[in-house]
This record gives structure tokens, C-alpha cells and sequence, in this order.
């Protein structure tokens, strides 16, 4: 039973344990950072990529995504607000399932984070290309892309734009919470305005003729694009991974979260409305990595394609800084359990962040970014988030039962409909999953099982306390007995 040992909740929520991150994040600050990560990718590639499998059913596709992660936000709200500690989805799962539990779901989200940032690296390599063509400068082709790619019948072997742009991401985090925010808070602003821009601009060119048939490849396609665009919606749980560093947890977190989900939802609906209007959906494969400046350039528009271009490199920018945050406040939490290597959790008290952790991931999703073609990660990141929204709707139930009387700022509503309701569809969307996603993943989590079974559960400190507590109860009453 010891794999089910669980952190004690009233610690946590009493906040008696002693965090040496910097608090400075409130609501607005939350919500960018939320939106930071949610717009990017997936309005300036995915949109590209599910039009060819939904056609203009991708509409839908963002409904059904969004509709999950609806019901996934309030499960993930009701912890935030109950506990205010970094770790989101592990911190939830360890006080509520048990450590084994906790321990795989803090390795996906490891994954996810980790690999989301080198998946929107690769799009934001296209759309910088791009940008500097405007001003006739050519990076040499093969720096441009993952090795065997080929551009203008050249083959690639690295793509050194998504390395450099990781690294000077991984510069600015390592730099403080403060930093980071600021830059990230008008970075999404600029970039809304961009989003809002091309609205504008394109809705006069829509023929509603692109629309029909409105699924082409039948609901098969819808769902199949509803799991792949699930992607873009990702950035919403990072907002939980940034509680410790947050002024009011509990209310500015589950604020922040449907904010940034609300917002988020109507743009990426507008938008891929008017993208599959002007343009037939069947045209996106030859623009498969930028297709919004794609559809303004066939348009007509190519001033206004040059200034999407540069929304997007910002607006994948901000995913790539809250990817790459979560992250390292994921491995930290894991670390200070003693579920990591402490030198993950070690601050800087200059800066006040993970050092050490930062620039490790940072550097490995530079490593991956130059070398991983942007069709191998996207899917692979996916069943991770998933696989984390579950456990935290299942762990809203389980908590109700165990903790009933806890105080709860914010209460999930029409338990156990809604989690029962976050579990089915993020399961349903899993099982739309191709084969091979859930082959590379079982190997992830096979790995992650070495690595708790030969580290982990050794040097946790729930199980270090628990023994503790075990010899001194014996001692004493050996004590008594004398």
C-alpha cells in the first residue's frame, strides 16, 4: 500500500510549508499566460493540418475539443482553489489517488510540457522563415528543418531556428517569474491584436461555396481532427502549474482558467470559419506549415500576411515560455517530493527560480526541436494532457468522498456528472488516437516506471515521514512496555 501513500491535503491547504518562489502573478497575469499558451500553434499550423482531415468540419472539431476541456477546467479548477501549490495535475493526484498515481501522471505532464514547446519550436521555425523571406533573407536550407526534409530540393539536417528561439526562451525563464511575465503579457496582447487583425481583413473574402460538404470525410473526421486540435488547448492547465508563484490562488486560478478557455475558443472558431472560406480546405497541403499567412496570400492580402507572420512567431513564442515554465515548476514540485533528483528543485535566490532544472529541459528541447519533424510530437503531447485531465476528474470525485468537509473556494458543479463527463470525453478523444501514439507513449511510461521503482520510491518524503513516524511509534512503545 505504500505505492498509494498519500501528501497530507490540510498541510497544503493551510500553506505551512515554506516556498522560496516569488509570488507575483494575479488574475490578468494568469489569464495571459493562459492565452499565452493556448493561441499559437493552434490557429497558425494545426488549423492547416485539420482542415485536411475534417475539411471545414474542423469547426466542430474545436467545439468538441473545447467542450472536453470545459468540463476538464472545472475538475482542475476546484483543486487550484483548494490547493495552492505548483505541480498542477501530480500535486491533485498525489493527495487524492497516491503516490504511484501522482508520480505517472507528473512524468506525462514532464512529456507534454517538454515536448509541446519543441512541437510549436518547429512551426515557429516556419512562420520566422518566412518573416525574414519578406526582407530577402534566405537562411541556408539545411539549417532549416529536421534531418531528410526537403526544401526547394535540398535535403536539411538541423533546423537551427526552433533550437535558438528554445534557448533564448530558456534565458529569459532562468532570468525570474517577473521577467517572464512581462514579456509574456505583451507578447499575447500583440498577438491577439494579429488574430483580431486577420479577422478583419479576410471575413470580406469568404465564399460560403468552401463550406460544403462541411464534413467531407463524415464525423470519423471530425473526431479524429478534435483529438489532433486538442493540442491547442493544452495551455490551460499550465495556468495550475503556476500556483505557488500566484498572489490569491484560490480565486485568481479558477478565474484565469475559463478566461483564457472562453476567449480562446471563440478566436480559434472564428478564425478556422474564415480560413475554410476562402480557401477549399484540400489547398492546405501545400501551406501545411503556415496556413493562415497561406490564406492571405492567395487572397491578395500579402501586406497582411507579413504582419500574421509576425503574430505568429510572437503568439508561438508565449506557448513556447508557458510550455517551458510548466515544466520546470512540474519537475520542481516532483523534485522537493523526492520523486526527482534534488538538484531539480535547487532555486537560484538571485532569480528565484529553478535554475538548474530550467536550463537542463531547455536544452533537451532544443536538442529535440533541431532533429524532430513536427508530425512525429504533436499527437504523442496529447495523450499525455489526456491522460492528466482524467486522473484530475477522477480525483475530484475520490476527494469528495474522502475529503467532504474540506473548504472548497470553488466547488465543481453536478459532481459526479461533470468529471464522469471530463473522463468520457477525454478518454473517447484518446481512443481516436493513432496506434502508434499509444506505442510511443506506453514506452514513455515504461521508463517512467524503472525510474520510480529504482529512484523514486526510495527517496520519497511522504515515505521518509512515514517511516520516521513509524520508529518513533515503535520506539515508544517499547518505551511504554519497559
Amino acid at each position: 500500500m505504500d505505492l498509494l501513500r498519500k501528501k497530507d491535503l490540510s498541510t497544503l491547504i493551510n500553506g505551512s510549508y515554506a516556498s522560496p518562489l516569488k509570488k507575483d502573478l494575479k488574475t490578468f497575469d494568469l489569464t495571459m499566460l493562459g492565452i499565452g499558451a493556448i493561441i499559437g500553434t493552434g490557429i497558425f499550423v494545426l488549423t492547416g493540418t485539420g482542415a485536411l482531415t475534417a475539411g471545414p468540419g474542423l469547426m466542430i472539431s474545436f467545439v468538441i475539443a473545447a467542450v472536453a476541456c470545459l468540463f476538464a477546467s472545472l475538475c482542475y479548477a476546484e483543486f487550484a482553489s483548494l490547493v495552492p501549490v505548483a505541480g498542477s495535475a501530480y500535486t491533485y493526484s498525489y493527495t487524492s489517488i497516491g503516490e504511484i498515481v501522482a508520480f505517472i501522471i507528473g512524468w506525462d505532464l514532464m512529456l507534454e510540457y517538454l515536448l509541446s514547446a519543441t512541437t510549436v519550436s518547429v512551426g515557429w521555425s516556419g512562420y520566422f522563415q518566412s518573416f525574414l523571406e519578406g526582407f530577402g533573407i534566405n537562411i541556408p536550407t539545411v539549417l532549416t528543418a529536421a534531418p531528410g526534409s526537403l526544401a526547394h530540393g535540398v535535403t536539411s539536417y538541423f533546423n537551427l531556428p526552433a533550437t535558438v528561439i528554445i534557448l533564448l526562451i530558456t534565458l529569459l525563464i532562468s532570468l525570474g517569474v517577473k521577467e517572464t511575465k512581462r514579456v509574456n503579457n505583451i507578447m499575447v496582447i500583440i498577438k491577439v491584436a494579429v488574430v483580431l487583425l486577420f479577422i478583419v481583413v479576410a471575413v470580406r473574402f469568404v465564399k460560403p461555396s468552401n463550406w460544403t460538404p462541411l464534413m467531407p470525410f463524415g464525423t470519423s473526421g471530425v473526431f479524429a481532427a478534435a483529438s489532433s486540435v486538442f493540442f491547442a488547448f493544452i495551455g490551460f492547465d499550465a495556468i495550475s502549474s503556476s500556483a505557488e508563484e500566484t498572489v490569491n490562488p484560490s480565486k485568481s486560478l479558477p478565474r484565469a482558467m475559463f478566461l483564457a478557455l472562453g476567449i480562446c475558443t471563440i478566436l480559434y472558431v472564428i478564425v478556422t470559419a474564415i480560413m475554410t472560406g476562402v480557401v477549399h480546405y484540400s489547398m492546405f497541403a501545400s501551406y501545411i506549415d503556415r496556413p493562415v499567412s497561406a490564406v492571405l496570400k492567395l487572397s491578395g492580402q500579402n501586406w497582411m500576411a507579413g504582419i500574421v507572420d509576425l503574430g505568429a512567431i510572437l503568439g508561438m513564442t508565449t506557448v513556447m515560455l508557458v510550455m517551458l515554465y510548466g515544466q520546470t515548476r512540474i519537475t520542481y514540485s516532483m523534485s522537493r517530493d523526492g520523486l526527482m533528483p534534488k538538484i531539480f528543485s535547487k532555486v537560484n535566490p538571485k532569480t528565484d527560480t529553478p535554475f538548474v532544472a530550467t536550463w537542463l529541459f531547455g536544452c533537451i528541447a532544443a536538442v529535440l526541436a533541431g532533429l524532430i519533424p513536427l508530425s512525429e510530437l504533436a499527437e504523442l503531447v496529447n495523450i499525455g494532457t489526456l491522460s492528466a485531465f482524467v486522473l484530475v476528474a477522477f480525483s475530484v470525485m475520490r476527494l469528495r468522498k474522502t475529503k467532504p468537509d474540506v473548504k472548497r473556494v470553488f466547488r465543481t458543479p453536478w459532481v459526479p456528472f461533470v468529471p464522469i463527463m471530463a473522463m468520457a470525453s477525454c478518454l473517447f478523444l484518446i481512443f481516436n488516437l493513432n496506434h502508434l501514439t499509444w506505442l510511443r507513449f506506453v514506452v514513455w511510461l515504461i521508463i517512467g516506471m524503472f525510474v520510480y521503482f529504482g529512484y523514486s520510491r526510495k527517496h520519497s518524503k511522504v515515505g521518509i515521514d512515514e517511516m520516521t513516524k513509524d520508529a518513533y511509534d515503535v520506539k515508544n512503545d517499547i518505551n511504554k512496555k519497559l
